[in-house]
């Protein structure tokens, strides 16, 4: 059964996930002075990959804040796999988990069953990026239905800058 995928140029559904540590994430939200929030929906401890990326995110993340860009990462995750998951990657950014079905439906993120019970004890999201421009517009949208395709970080913050600086006045594309 087919999820329905979210159009660039859409405003993102409001979905409110648990946050690591306490608290609640708003995704779409912006937050403080940050004009723009990118969430990366993650598939979950048992993929080395998603750490990898993660990782190499938060390296990245200042350039990204640079940008105006708020950060926010989101799995189905329970709160304990998604905390031993966290300790190895050491995240300076908001991580959000217990992804629903409902939600990833909602945000067209494909979804996976385990291969095993030692993958994982439930379905889970596969790779998503949604970045939300100033007026809370899907600005990017990129899902993949495998952990080996997703967007270069570097990339990908080097569209964001070029799509931020007003000279270029670009819009959002893909919404014919």
């Amino acid at each position: 059964m087919g999820n329905l995928k979210l159009a660039a140029g859409v405003e993102i559904p409001a979905i409110e996930v648990a946050k690591l540590g306490g608290g609640k994430i708003q995704l779409g939200k912006m937050e403080g002075s940050f004009p723009w929030q990118m969430v990366v929906v993650y598939r979950g401890k048992h993929c080395p990959l998603c750490t990898k990326y993660l990782r190499e995110l938060n390296v990245l993340l200042p350039r990204y804040h640079e940008e105006g860009v708020y950060v926010t990462a989101v799995s189905a995750d329970s709160a304990e796999k998604a905390s031993e998951q966290m300790r190895e990657v050491k995240p300076d950014f908001p991580i959000g988990y217990n992804l629903s079905i409902p939600q990833m439906q909602q945000l067209g993120v494909y979804i996976s069953n385990p291969r095993s019970p030692e993958e994982t004890d439930k379905p889970f999201a596969e790779p998503g990026i949604f970045v939300i421009n100033e007026a809370g517009k899907l600005q990017i949208v990129d899902i993949s239905n495998a952990p080996f395709a997703r967007p270069d970080l570097q990339t990908l913050l080097m569209g964001i800058e070029f799509i931020r600086n007003p000279e270029n006045n670009y819009p959002i594309r893909g919404t014919y």
